[in-house]
């Protein structure tokens, strides 16, 4: 380098810059990157991801189950309206029957903070992401990718009825009952679900003999 006259360039170390604002500070991460709840609906996830098409995006919301992974609802819009995402809280409270309150998490997005998110999630504990980290949100973030990556990229996707119909394919047919995850021991989410409540069940026989 001395011969060719190379110097090395220094490299000033990363600081960050962007301070939240008073608001953002409001917004806690309860969850702190613990993603292995002990028990079905004790924490779920929400993110909302892109998906495109011929007649341009759709916008897929999903809601997670940490314990199992298993995705309890999802919501496919033509806009990114908060109504989309409270729809996807409200068809998540239906199929689970949950009445005691859990922890939500999300990131910062304007659909998450609004008031009729508030209000549709009231009783539940709310956790945000920190501002530009999805690493706090890893595991609904994996999802879409895994979605996009092992099915979706593999179409060209004319309309929101296309993207609709692959959408379903993958996580109702596919990802929800089919394909193992190493979190759930090599087991679907479905099949992981059940043996938690089989667990439960032969537990309370013995405690009843």
């Amino acid at each position: 380098m001395r011969q060719m006259g190379i110097k090395a360039h220094w490299v000033k170390p990363y600081v960050q810059t962007t301070i939240d604002s008073d608001f953002s500070q409001k917004l806690k991460n309860i969850l702190n990157e613990e993603f292995n709840p002990a028990h079905p609906d004790a924490v779920w996830c929400s993110d909302i991801t892109y998906i495109w098409t011929f007649e341009g995006f759709v916008y897929l919301t999903s809601v997670m189950d940490l314990y199992s992974r298993k995705i309890i609802s999802w919501v496919l819009s033509e806009t990114l309206e908060a109504s989309h995402v409270v729809e996807c809280v409200e068809k998540a409270k239906r199929v689970r029957n949950v009445e005691k309150p859990l922890i939500f998490h999300c990131d910062r997005g304007c659909q998450y903070v609004s008031e009729a998110f508030q209000k549709a999630t009231k009783g539940m504990i709310h956790s945000y992401s920190k501002k530009a980290y999805p690493w706090d949100n890893a595991c609904i973030e994996s999802f879409h990718a895994l979605l996009k990556r092992e099915w979706i990229n593999r179409f060209k996707i004319f309309n929101y009825a296309h993207a609709h119909k692959l959408i379903f394919e993958y996580i109702e047919t596919f990802y929800n009952t089919v394909r193992i995850h190493s979190h759930c021991g090599y087991l679907s989410p479905n099949e992981y679900e059940e043996q938690y409540l089989e667990n439960i069940e032969e537990n309370a026989i013995k405690i009843a003999s």
